[in-house]
């Protein structure tokens, strides 16, 4: 686990704009399989993706179209609510930071680190508001 005067401002970076921290399996089991649509940021310590992850999730969540729950849970902190956030999101191996989106608990949309990696925020917004307005 990271000190958590770390990775407090990469958490408010998201809960700031609304995003609902998980931080157990229970939590993420009823954001993910609950009706409509949930859109879940695995946060990340990690700079060089993680820098351009969060910026991209606040912009796509300022979309005119959106989910109806902005969830986040933070890798390398609580494990439990990471690893099943992870499992909903089987078959794609485990990534962080990472982004999935799912309509009535099932996966629609994922972006995984090597999609985030190299790409402008920008871009990676893009992605993320195409797949919000064909699901949400």
């Amino acid at each position: 686990m990271y000190p958590e005067y770390l990775v407090a401002p990469m958490r408010a970076e998201l809960t700031n704009e609304g995003f609902e921290e998980l931080l157990n399996a229970d939590a993420v089991k009823e954001a993910v399989e609950s009706e409509g649509t949930t859109f879940v940021m695995v946060n990340s310590v990690c700079g060089c993706a993680a820098a351009n992850a969060r910026p991209a999730a606040r912009m796509a969540a300022k979309n005119g179209k959106r989910p109806n729950k902005l969830v986040t849970v933070f890798a390398g902190m609580e494990k439990d609510a990471v690893d099943a956030a992870r499992n909903y999101m089987l078959p794609y191996p485990p990534s962080s930071p990472s982004m999935a989106l799912f309509k009535d608990g099932k996966l629609v949309h994922i972006i995984e680190r090597h999609q985030i990696e190299g790409r402008p925020a920008q871009m990676i917004a893009d992605n993320l508001v195409h797949a919000f307005d064909q699901y949400c």
